[in-house]
């Protein structure tokens, strides 16, 4: 193919910024900062008032999108892990995401430090523990309805744990990532969700089809963002109630949440570099050292034997729980594994898109090996050392664990009240469940910023403020006029947008590999 034939394929007039709205010190782009502004606001003033109500709605065409749906959810998580798995070997993944001469911006410890803080590292915190814990004592529904507190259920546990935080979450984010990095990086188009659908449309992607995608997005990020801050607010009081008797109220859950803002604003300012970057190696330095010590205290020698048992167990689930045909666990099955998959679809284009913008001068190959395998390797170990430490004091009948799942987000802290120096450990978990909200809230800031400004990547700094500013109002305002029920109302409305977000990603594998082919083509074959 020739030069000139290479270039035209991807020609456009669009040019960053041509639309948008310069005023108060921010770069807005017309109408998605207008349209996304006005609709979280409205949203976030009406299940204030009606919190009840909006819950009851949301959850509503939460549990529609599940239960009529859940096939599709399954089948196209399978699908984004055999796509992941195929351009690793493929030719295409020689490839280097903004041209042969690009140079990675981050070294290698930095890169996944953030890639992984941004994707599931709070998660890991809060669910290390009691989703393991769950499906053993069947808490809410076991993996294919296996016997409560038997061996297998044990291995159960541990393959359905696995397979919820393993390959399917991380391929979901792949797509997403490697599609916005490419397109922007290596074809010069903005870097923001409309992008990836220009090998379909061409210009039309920077009309109202672009606008609404987009628009969809930032509602996904900042709902998927201001729930998991909420509800880490109320684990983190949880946490300080447990060792400090600090009263876990709503006054306490409001300082957390601002404290964790007004540090993510200071973050925000000072950048990638500056900000996300410090406190992600921060973060998986302190994450490391808890992981290592309850390897230790937990599980000592048996922690190797422990790991062989998780990956053999994630192994032989995989397939089964990958089914969707003749499902009898009705309870596991839509509870846990469609809800999560919604779950992370719907915070793909945060993740996705924060992924995309750090991870210029990679190649195809080295991008997805390390956002679909690495994250999976290291994940087996994390859940081994919490889970199975865990699972070993319900076993024993050892703890409070022992009577099962009283309360969720006191559950890290009940295994951790087992091994020594609980008070210290604790602690440690606490600030480590406070800094992935702050590293999850600059870079899903940023990655507003970048869709709101047109696919800037360097948005002003006062919007970058305002965006790291609302979650944080938005998290807060629930909380104290909604409580419970509001927060539930968010998380069911973030969860409502991975229905159709999922045919996004299906499109974007098309689009991806109609890029990708259109690359090799010219740059690995000349």
């Amino acid at each position: 193919m020739s030069e000139e034939n290479y270039e035209k394929e991807y020609d456009t007039d669009y040019e960053i910024g041509q639309d948008n709205i310069r005023t108060w010190g921010m770069d807005f782009h017309n109408p998605v900062f207008l349209i996304s502004a006005f609709m979280v606001i409205a949203f976030v003033i009406g299940t204030i008032m009606f919190p009840g109500d909006a819950k009851q709605t949301f959850d509503s065409s939460k549990a529609w999108s599940i239960d009529n749906f859940d096939w599709f959810f399954l089948v196209a998580g399978n699908i984004f892990v055999i796509f992941c798995l195929a351009l690793i070997v493929l030719p295409v993944g020689k490839i280097r995401l903004g041209g042969v001469d690009a140079k990675p911006e981050f070294s290698l410890l930095s890169w996944f430090a953030m890639l992984f803080a941004a994707g599931m590292g709070i998660g890991l915190m809060f669910w290390s523990v009691a989703e393991p814990t769950a499906y053993f004592t069947d808490w809410y529904g076991t993996p294919l309805n296996v016997e409560a507190k038997t061996p297998e259920a044990y291995q159960a546990a541990m393959g359905a744990t696995m397979f919820h935080w393993g390959l399917h979450p991380w391929a979901i984010y792949a797509v997403v990532g490697l599609s916005l990095a490419f397109f922007t990086y290596n074809k010069g188009l903005p870097l923001t969700i409309r992008s990836a659908f220009f090998p379909f449309i061409k210009d039309r992607s920077w009309g109202w089809f672009g606008h609404v995608i987009d628009i969809v997005a930032v509602m996904a990020t900042i709902f998927g963002l201001a729930t998991s801050l909420g509800f880490g607010a109320q684990q983190a009081a949880a946490g300080l109630n447990f060792l400090f008797d600090i009263p876990n109220t709503i006054n306490t859950q409001i300082a957390i949440i601002i404290g964790v803002t007004s540090i993510a604003i200071v973050s925000v300012v000072r950048g990638l570099d500056g900000g996300v970057k410090i406190l992600s190696n921060f973060n998986m330095i302190l994450a490391l050292l808890l992981l290592g010590f309850v390897m230790v205290a937990g599980q000592g020698f048996g922690i190797f034997q422990g790991i062989a048992e998780t990956t053999g167990s994630y192994i032989s689930y995989l397939i089964p729980l990958s089914d969707w045909t003749g499902r009898e666990d009705d309870k596991f099955y839509h509870g846990w594994t469609v809800f999560y998959w919604a779950w992370w679809i719907s915070w793909s284009p945060f993740v996705g898109m924060f992924i995309a913008r750090v991870s210029k001068g990679r190649t195809v190959r080295q991008f997805v090996i390390a956002v679909l395998l690495v994250p999976t390797l290291v994940t087996i170990v994390w859940m081994t050392a919490f889970g199975g430490s865990a699972l070993e004091q319900v076993q024993n009948q050892v703890g409070q664990l022992s009577n099962g799942i009283t309360e969720v987000s006191l559950s890290l802290f009940h295994m951790l009240e087992n091994l020594p120096m609980s008070t210290v450990t604790s602690f440690i978990g606490i600030v480590l469940v406070l800094v992935f909200f702050v590293t999850s809230s600059d870079s899903g800031s940023l990655v507003i910023d970048s869709i709101t400004a047109g696919g800037k990547l360097d948005a002003p700094v006062p919007q970058r403020v305002f965006w790291a500013s609302m979650e944080g109002l938005i998290a807060g305002a629930l909380l104290f006029g909604g409580g419970a029920d509001a927060l539930g109302a968010l998380q069911a409305a973030a969860i409502s947008v991975g229905l159709p977000f999922t045919l996004v990603l299906l499109a974007m594998c098309v689009a991806l590999y109609m890029g990708l082919r259109h690359e090799q083509k010219y740059v690995l074959n000349n």
